[in-house]
């Protein structure tokens, strides 16, 4: 739910700061007091469109922070995961967004800076919102599918994923097998390329570390001169008449003379007759080096050849030969693919073809589940609008399939299907007896979407995962037992939901379990909107204006009381 909203430098709005609870939140004010100006901050901060019509007049930008706190089995918490930001341990979200002058915004999301499809992204699963506009979603098919789809969540799951993951597998053929058809002349050339690769990489004959043991080699040549006056020298010094391994000899045979005299000398002498025997093996060595170094000068020649060559194919298929020969390895199944496309073609269509038809019967049986659960949402939906003061409505949630003649053949017809099946939807109504009827957006008005809107969030109140809905003069337009039926429906939804309402209407204030005032000051010449929560007797006095107008009296005082009882006794009886 939404913890705390702080607002600054938004439109009259210098600062703000208000906490809030679960439940049903009401916000009332008179006209003009900016009652709608912290709908609109809701809005921006989760993502919504912004101005710089909303920066307060004389300062720089206009911020707005929302704090949240989700339960851990929120499904927010994986579109935070997939964005690449970390889940916080404790599960609060804080979104923050600052409006500057020159009509860009800075986004946040618990510090994290992020861009505003992002910040979109995420605030989609924190707030609902349900004003004049955006009502506007109840008319399109896909999401009155989704909202059928959530009603039903535990009889259309199985079903639906099943029908999802052949549907995936479907679409894959199908553009595979596409591209197979399409594609011909490419695909000709396509084999022709990797023929030539193939060769090119087969003709080069590489071994795996050969580059590195040639670079060895080609190191050696290059220093060879250097490497054998140096070795040469040095095994003259030790080889030589009188040389180290002669004077070595010498001093050996003079300690071992006095050895047996004295232990210490027994002990430097044995060393030294063992580094003697060393020295000699390290001639031998050199010896055997210098003549390794006797190279043909065509070697040399070979082995820039073969590295010119080794570079070549780096460039072109890998940084190194064991990547060069994983690349042939890897194009050899795509050449075998190519050679025998044909055949692969008719192993492709036989497999869609087979595929095309569980995908049907995973389609009809989809579409089957959803028509009775559409039948039995319409029912549903239909009393809850009876309850909302729609006596005489009829609604009606209708599947159709489209036909289309590129689409899935079921039986002798052709028929569009996309990821969510087959099924076309509708909502339709007649809102008075004798109408015929028809889709919302032809019929419609404001206040019944409105109605049409909290009659499905009183049903799918348990299983919809967002937990804050704000709904903007849902009332507008309505009075008298109609209003009270929308306060009765709202507190009903306020039991799993956190709601706010922003109303006109003292039958829907009284309902709710928080009353938050919204008040414009003027201080200096300067105007101020400010939002307070009520007490008990301001409540009254709040009820009280709303009944009367501007004059409140002790009867209206007397009546906004008894209906605020009457409140608590429905609330408690409920």
């Amino acid at each position: 739910m939404l913890l705390e909203l702080v607002i600054r430098n938004f439109v009259i709005i210098d600062e703000l700061k208000i906490s809030f609870d679960k439940g049903l939140n009401i916000l009332t004010g008179e006209t003009g007091a900016g009652k709608s100006i912290i709908f609109d901050a809701m809005q921006l901060v989760t993502g919504g469109r912004g101005s710089t019509e909303y920066i307060r007049y004389e300062t720089d930008k206009a911020e707005i922070e929302a704090l949240f706190d989700l339960p851990s089995s929120h499904p927010v918490f994986a579109i935070i995961e997939s964005l690449g930001l970390e889940v916080p341990s404790d599960h609060l979200i804080l979104l923050k967004r600052e409006i500057l002058k020159n009509g860009k915004s800075i986004c946040r999301v618990n510090g994290h800076l992020v861009t505003l499809s992002m910040l979109k992204e995420i605030g989609e699963w924190l707030i609902q919102f349900h004003g004049q506009h955006q009502q506007q979603h109840l008319l399109f098919e896909e999401k009155q599918l989704e909202m059928l789809d959530a009603y039903g969540h535990k009889a259309i799951q199985s079903s639906k994923q099943e029908f999802q993951s052949l549907y995936q597998k479907y679409q894959s053929l199908v553009k595979e097998v596409k591209h197979l058809i399409d594609h011909e002349k490419e695909l000709t050339q396509r084999l022709d390329l990797l023929k030539y690769q193939i060769d090119e990489i087969t003709r080069a004959n590489l071994t795996l570390g050969e580059d590195e043991e040639l670079t060895k080699k080609r190191n050696q040549i290059r220093h060879a001169e250097k490497i054998v006056k140096g070795l040469t020298d040095t095994l003259r010094i030790l080889s030589q008449e009188n040389g180290v391994i002669d004077l070595l000899s010498y001093v050996t045979s003079v300690l071992d003379s006095i050895s047996n005299y004295d232990a210490k000398v027994a002990k430097i002498n044995e060393q030294l007759q063992s580094f003697y025997y060393q020295i000699e093996d390290f001639a031998m060595e050199m010896n055997r080096i210098i003549q390794e170094y006797d190279f043909d000068p065509k070697q040399i020649d070979y082995i820039e050849e073969r590295l010119s060559t080794i570079h070549t194919l780096k460039r072109k298929y890998g940084d190194t030969v064991k990547a060069i020969l994983e690349y042939a390895a890897s194009i050899e199944d795509e050449i075998e693919l190519l050679e025998h496309k044909d055949h692969h073609l008719q192993k492709l269509q036989s497999e869609l073809a087979e595929i095309e038809q569980d995908l049907i019967i995973e389609a009809l049986e989809l579409s089957k589940i959803r028509k009775s659960l559409a039948k039995t949402l319409s029912d549903q939906i239909e009393n809850e609008l009876k309850d909302l003061q729609m006596k005489n409505v009829k609604f009606k949630i209708e599947l159709t399939y489209q036909e289309d003649h590129q689409g899935i053949q079921v039986n002798d017809k052709r028929y569009f299907i996309s990821q969510n099946g087959l099924d076309k939807i509708q909502f339709l109504i007649s809102p008075n007896p004798g109408e015929p009827l028809k889709p919302l957006h032809k019929i419609a008005s404001g206040g019944e979407l409105s109605r049409i809107m909290l009659a499905i969030q009183t049903i799918l109140s348990h299983q919809d995962a967002i937990t804050t809905l704000v709904f903007d003069e849902i009332d507008s337009g309505v009075s008298g037992r109609a209003a009270q039926a929308i306060a009765e429906k709202l507190s009903f939804v306020a039991k799993n939901k956190q709601i706010f309402v922003i109303t006109h209407l003292p039958q829907v204030a009284v309902m709710g379990d928080h009353h938050y005032l919204i008040q414009k000051k003027v201080v200096k010449d300067l105007t101020f909107t400010e939002i307070v929560m009520l007490n008990e007797m301001e409540r009254i006095n709040e009820i009280a204006r709303m009944l009367g107008g501007v004059e409140i009296t002790e009867i209206t005082k007397k009546h906004a009381k008894e209906m605020l009882d009457k409140a608590k006794e429905y609330k408690h009886e409920k």
